[in-house]
């Protein structure tokens, strides 16, 4: 198995180039451990030069809400009433530290997602 780092853009393109030749070899094989190596270097790459922000609060829910066909009432035992429900899903209310945990264990939204601060404060405390 001849696999090296990936430093550059070209070692990257090439890694990719690789994996896509090894996409159809059996798992349990030579082929397929070069397979498994490759991937998790390019894993590391693009974690390291392609680093993903993560979403919104609120775009967070509201992509849980369509992935798994919610509504608003159906948010009300984690968030209050349908009008705070609301408020939250239009960013006219924070999320409080109880939203938080409820949304986080009842939906599987990250903490992280939850607690990043709204783009427009985010953006207000860069001025």
């Amino acid at each position: 198995m001849d696999i090296k780092p990936i430093r550059t853009d070209a070692d990257y393109r090439a890694a990719l180039k690789e994996i896509e030749n090894l996409m159809m070899v059996e798992f349990d094989s030579p082929e397929g451990e070069k397979l498994d190596v490759l991937v998790t270097l390019v894993e590391a790459y693009e974690t390291k030069h392609f680093p993903m922000d993560l979403p919104d609060p609120v775009e967070a829910i509201k992509f849980e809400m369509e992935r798994k066909g919610l509504t608003v009432k159906d948010l009300e035992p984690m968030i209050g009433k349908s009008n705070r429900v609301y408020e939250v899903l239009t960013h006219k209310r924070s999320l409080t530290l109880k939203m938080i945990w409820k949304l986080n264990r009842e939906l599987g939204i990250p903490a992280e997602s939850l607690i990043k601060p709204p783009a427009t404060l985010r953006n207000q405390a860069l001025n």
